[in-house]
């Protein structure tokens, strides 16, 4: 498969609880964030999202600051017993994609170092 992604992606321990904006419920959905960019995210949820939804997020980052953000799923995949999907962040403040995009440099370089 062909890499399309515009922004490098790194690994994110994190929890990320998610909302739909075009519903009335106000369910909260807890997802296992995969990995994260400045421009999107990959997680993995049990639930069943709709594809080209927009979620309402509240995203819990390694510095335990919490980014609020809206994602749009632009990809689901089946995945043994639950769904791996991709969203991209939508309308996210610059200051927060910086936030992404530092912790994305100080990964790289702490792998580079263990090399």
């Amino acid at each position: 498969m062909e890499e399309r992604r515009r922004s490098k992606r790194t690994d994110l321990k994190s929890r990320l609880l998610v909302k739909r904006l075009d519903s009335d419920e106000q369910e909260e959905i807890g997802v296992d964030v995969k990995n994260v960019s400045k421009t999107g995210i990959g997680f993995y949820c049990d639930d069943i999202l709709d594809m080209g939804a927009v979620y309402e997020a509240y995203l819990t980052i390694w510095t335990k600051e919490v980014i609020h953000a809206f994602i749009e799923i632009v990809r689901i995949e089946k995945v043994v017993d639950t769904y791996e999907y991709g969203g991209l962040f939508i309308g996210m403040p610059e200051i927060d994609l910086q936030r992404i995009d530092v912790y994305n440099v100080v990964n790289d370089t702490e792998s580079y170092i263990e090399k």
